[in-house]
């Protein structure tokens, strides 16, 4: 079992101190300590009258000043350490992704504008850490009605994976079974499917697919899924598991799934040749901005050529 702490980025805010709560759940279920971090940005001290008084001294830390009272006032909380840097949090924050197990924040912080549904340091974490990032929404989101995938899950606590039948990755099918065997869970597992699909029998002829057509692709991905989802459910038999295939959009399913659920875990895109910059993914950014319940983004599993290669490659 990993001991890599579990991370909490605060800034204050009532935003960061909703992710605060979550991560020091996370940290007592897994039995690992809670690291409190504060980045503190200085973009005032570029003024010419107060280039010579310098940033604040770092151990004087009003955030973490705060976060400490709170924790203290609960003896049963985590082991915690309290760690302030100075610097761009969202270029900071990513590279802590290395050191922790699991990185928590809220979706907006003191920054920016308040109207933003996602703030750019929850954008960076999600898309640069090395571990799985939890992005903790504010309570005034609303989901429209579940549809028929959302609905079709079991009573009781909830964890929602969003599974891409054709792109599978197994980092974000485990991170998804462990957190509902943590939380005595069902593990809402959705995977859609495009429809309607385009079939052209001849240049401009286009041929409407039949209800036939659309039960055999449901078909073909359902039995997709859950050869996915088969080794892990040997692994864990005790977690029920509720496999709902949809046809449309894999964004609004989840967003409608999230709907009363403890979380939703979602995958990032794996790096490509031809782009090699890391990516959320369409769907992972749209489940960001507005699923009800925390969000988990999962980096991929490394391929075997990223771990085989030689430093500076």
């Amino acid at each position: 079992m990993s001991t890599l702490p579990v991370i909490a980025a605060v800034d204050g805010s009532d935003d960061s101190l909703r992710a605060l709560e979550w991560a020091i759940g996370a940290a007592r279920a897994r039995g690992v300590p809670l690291r409190v971090v504060h980045v503190r940005q200085y973009a005032h001290w570029v003024q010419p009258e107060v280039l010579t008084a310098g940033p604040p001294d770092p151990v004087d830390d009003p955030v973490l000043d705060q976060v400490r009272a709170i924790l203290d006032a609960r003896p049963d909380g985590p082991v915690t350490e309290y760690v302030g840097l100075e610097g761009a949090p969202s270029a900071l924050l990513p590279e802590l992704g290395a050191t922790a197990q699991l990185m928590v924040l809220g979706s907006r912080g003191r920054g920016g504008f308040a109207s933003l549904l996602l703030g750019s340091n929850g954008v960076a974490a999600a898309r640069d850490a090395a571990c799985p990032v939890v992005v903790v929404p504010r309570p005034d989101r609303r989901a429209h009605a579940p549809d028929d995938a959302a609905s079709a899950a079991g009573p009781g606590p909830r964890v929602v994976l969003g599974l891409h039948v054709d792109n599978p990755d197994d980092a974000a099918l485990a991170f998804a079974f462990a957190e509902a065997a943590r939380r005595g869970a069902r593990l809402h597992v959705v995977a859609a499917y495009a429809w309607p699909t385009r079939t052209w029998a001849a240049p401009g002829d286009y041929v409407p697919p039949s209800a036939e057509d659309r039960d055999a692709v449901e078909a073909e991905t359902r039995t997709l899924a859950d050869g996915l989802l088969a080794p892990h459910r040997d692994k864990q038999p005790d977690t029920p598991v509720d496999l709902s295939v949809a046809p449309g959009d894999a964004a609004g399913h989840l967003v409608a799934a999230s709907a009363g659920a403890d979380l939703v875990v979602v995958g990032r895109h794996r790096r490509r040749p031809l782009a090699p910059a890391r990516m959320t993914g369409s769907v992972t950014q749209a489940v960001l901005l507005h699923a009800v319940s925390p969000v988990a983004v999962v980096p991929p599993a490394p391929h075997r050529d990223e771990c085989t290669a030689a430093p500076g490659d």
